[in-house]
């Protein structure tokens, strides 16, 4: 089960919309639904709120302390509390998945994101949960940093809060430990159209046409 919430993004007014704080928007968006405000906690270099969730204590925490020095923070509650790493999730941006994407994994490397490579050095493990929000890719390497420090234009923007929205719904699942149930939430993007009833046509032969 997930004791700690955590989501990425840098402080202050100038970053606030941008793509790189997509994790910032997810606990936002967990905060306003359990009533909760975050609120700074020098201690943890991070706002933090502390809440019950069907009888579970869970902690939620954006780190103050910039992107590159994410796992200050997120070790310093950790370790305070006793949290486990298969007890935390993190909530960040994904360039490999298109705006309207998340996906839920457990472990595995930080392909190149400064956040999670923090976070890996100052817990020592990679066996935390990860919830990654798609923000697409420039489709240039050399401009990655350009493209997460700006502001998503309005159709990208409103496919990533709804991604979002969808994905929050699942934080009692996380917290209770059904994380399979968890992943159908966030991995379902929107629910499959009906396919429109099959006119019956006597008397014509099949031509092999597929219904759209």
């Amino acid at each position: 089960m997930i004791k700690l919430f955590v989501g990425l993004g840098n402080p202050g007014p100038e970053y606030e919309d941008t793509r790189h704080n997509a994790g910032f928007w997810w606990i936002d968006a967990v905060a306003r639904a359990l009533g909760v405000n975050l609120v700074m906690e020098r201690g943890y270099h991070g706002k933090m709120a502390r809440v019950n969730v069907q009888g579970r204590t869970i902690w939620l925490l954006e780190p103050q302390t910039f992107m590159n020095l994410s796992g200050k923070s997120v070790a310093a509650l950790a370790r305070f509390y006793k949290i486990a790493p298969e007890e935390i999730l993190v909530v960040h941006d994904e360039l490999d998945l298109p705006p309207g994407q998340a996906k839920l994994k457990k472990g595995g490397g930080h392909a190149g994101h400064n956040g999670l490579r923090d976070i890996h050095a100052q817990l020592g493990s990679s066996d935390y949960w990860r919830l990654r929000l798609g923000v697409g890719h420039p489709g240039d390497k050399s401009q990655v940093v350009g493209w997460v420090l700006k502001k998503p234009p309005s159709e990208e923007l409103a496919a990533i809060e709804e991604a979002v929205a969808r994905s929050a719904i699942a934080l009692p699942m996380m917290a209770t430990g059904d994380m399979e149930r968890a992943t159908v939430q966030i991995h379902t993007s929107k629910p499959p159209r009906e396919k429109p009833p099959r006119k019956e046509n006597p008397g014509a032969g099949s031509d092999g046409a597929k219904q759209a």
